[in-house]
């Protein structure tokens, strides 16, 4: 009998499928949203698009050359991290952003630890975080056909309500791949019909989710605000392209179990309780870098496994978990008193920036020989501003009081205000200003705090030639017009930036409308 059986090297049985198929998968999955987003934005951001995948393409293609690697670009993976994160990318941004973006996932996430397989987290997802840090004002500015306008996220997180139904077609601002929950969901369905994803994280990453927003975001379990965050902003795109990244995420039917868990309430967290209305971007890539620790817990015991090697390995966890708890007691007990630091010295450390403050005011309000918070104003400026942020109706757009102060003379007799106020409707992102007026409601000063607008364009704002043309005057209201300025309370327009023209002049009647209604 010897000799009758050959017996080849495991693996025995192969999978039809390959990386390259895998990729290229999730490719055709992402064509119903890229579409989509292109029809809806408009041919620029297929500009977009093609920029982030070539970069990709480029980044690994260069990196593997000069380091003597095998080229990899064929299996697909760059094309669909350079799509990925185009796809996470606001319509408006400059090419350079998609360039930088691809560039910085392609090296710095994947390649620099070892490539395809050995990335700790999600490439597009971590390019895209490193983007909104480092260019905040880009990343948030979501601009359709030259008007600015609120994504659904931040309209539901400043108290106002959205229309579902828009939402889940994707008539709403946003990123170019993520507004169109029925166009990703398209794509899910085929990614589950082709068994490149199982159900496990998308479904229970999003009912997770929705059952923390229901236990904690004080809408209660009304189903159209759950539908509204569920259909809104990234967790689409999140829980069914990133969160099942077959590098990322976790192998076993447990793991995949506990991590989408963590997804849901992270990404609630995040949503409910922190500065931003998005989550989804950081919760997964936290939750990318506890995978180890996940798989360590919810892996299955080998057939076999001696008792001593199991008991050996318990021990070994426990060394890595008591130093992990008391790493979090510490953290909690430092913020803990951090927080007890905040709340002792808030009051002086406010004075003490009022001070500092003060000279740069005197420059608006040059009547005034000191500052202090002006209260009755900051009421006043509260019962006008909607729920949804807005300020009188809305008629100013995006528009938002960041602070009123009281000009007093030697006397201490109130002798003007500076108002603080920022528009949300720049064309490179917010633009935040103070105006300086006397207690008439005429405009002593203008400064610009931050602007972010097209050099040579947009920043012309911050020229004497354009921000002059509100100061010493007493108008109700200032409108924009083209040309020159025929009256005092028109303002002329700076050639090629109208939309920094308009978002100035909202915001410099945002603070006329609260001074002339508090002396009313």
């Amino acid at each position: 009998m010897d000799g009758l059986f050959h017996v080849s090297s495991s693996p025995h049985v192969r999978s039809k499928d390959t990386s390259a198929s895998i990729m290229f998968d999730v490719a055709i999955a992402l064509v119903p949203a890229t579409i989509f987003g292109i029809w809806r934005f408009g041919l620029y951001s297929a500009l977009i698009l093609l920029v982030a995948i070539g970069f990709a393409i480029l980044s690994e293609y260069m990196f593997e050359r000069l380091t003597g690697q095998k080229i990899t670009i064929a299996d697909g993976s760059a094309l669909v991290t350079g799509l990925l994160l185009g796809l996470n990318l606001p319509a408006t941004v400059p090419l350079w952003i998609p360039a930088l973006g691809s560039a910085f996932a392609i090296l710095f996430v994947k390649q620099f630890f070892g490539g395809l397989g050995q990335n700790f987290m999600n490439p597009a997802l971590g390019a895209r975080c490193f983007l909104l840090i480092s260019f905040t004002g880009l990343m948030g500015n979501f601009n359709v056909d030259g008007v600015s306008g609120a994504t659904p996220l931040a309209i539901l997180k400043s108290g106002g309500n959205i229309d579902v139904a828009a939402s889940f077609l994707g008539m709403t601002n946003g990123t170019i791949g993520e507004v169109s929950a029925l166009a990703l969901i398209i794509g899910g369905i085929y990614l589950l019909v082709r068994k490149v994803i199982t159900w496990h994280i998308p479904v229970i990453y999003v009912c997770s989710f929705a059952i923390f927003e229901a236990l904690f975001a004080g809408h209660g379990a009304d189903p159209r605000f759950l539908l509204a965050e569920i259909f809104s902003g990234g967790l689409m795109l999140g829980a069914i392209f990133m969160a099942t990244d077959y590098v990322s995420c976790p192998i076993t039917k447990n793991g995949k179990i506990v991590y989408a868990v963590l997804l849901g309430v992270l990404t609630g967290i995040l949503r409910t309780l922190g500065p931003s209305a998005e989550g989804v971007s950081y919760a997964i890539i936290l939750c990318n870098i506890m995978v180890p620790l996940i798989e360590r817990v919810t892996m299955p015991k080998a057939f076999g496994y001696e008792k001593n090697a199991l008991q050996g390995r318990q021990k070994i966890s426990m060394k890595l978990y008591k130093p992990a708890a008391a790493l979090v007691g510490i953290t909690a007990i430092a913020g803990l008193l951090l927080g007890v630091v905040y709340e002792l010295t808030k009051g002086p450390i406010a004075d003490a920036e009022l001070k500092a403050k003060a000279a740069a005011y005197a420059a608006v309000c040059p009547q005034a020989s000191e500052f202090e918070a002006a209260q009755e104003l900051d009421e006043y400026t509260a019962s006008i501003t909607a729920a949804d942020g807005s300020v009188a109706d809305g008629q100013f757009g995006r528009v938002v009081y960041d602070g009123n102060y009281a000009g007093l003379d030697e006397n201490g007799n109130v002798v003007g205000y500076v108002v603080n106020v920022t528009t949300k409707e720049g064309f490179g992102g917010e633009i935040s200003i103070s105006v300086g007026m006397d207690t008439e409601g005429k405009t002593t000063g203008l400064a610009f705090l931050t602007i972010n607008e097209t050099a040579g364009l947009g920043m012309n704002a911050t020229k004497e030639s354009f921000y002059t043309q509100y100061v010493d005057k007493q108008v109700e209201e200032f409108t924009l017009v083209k040309g020159a300025a025929s009256a005092d309370n028109e303002i002329s327009a700076m050639s090629g930036a109208s939309v920094t023209s308009q978002a100035v002049t909202n915001a410099v009647n945002a603070a006329l409308y609260a001074v002339q209604g508090l002396s009313e």
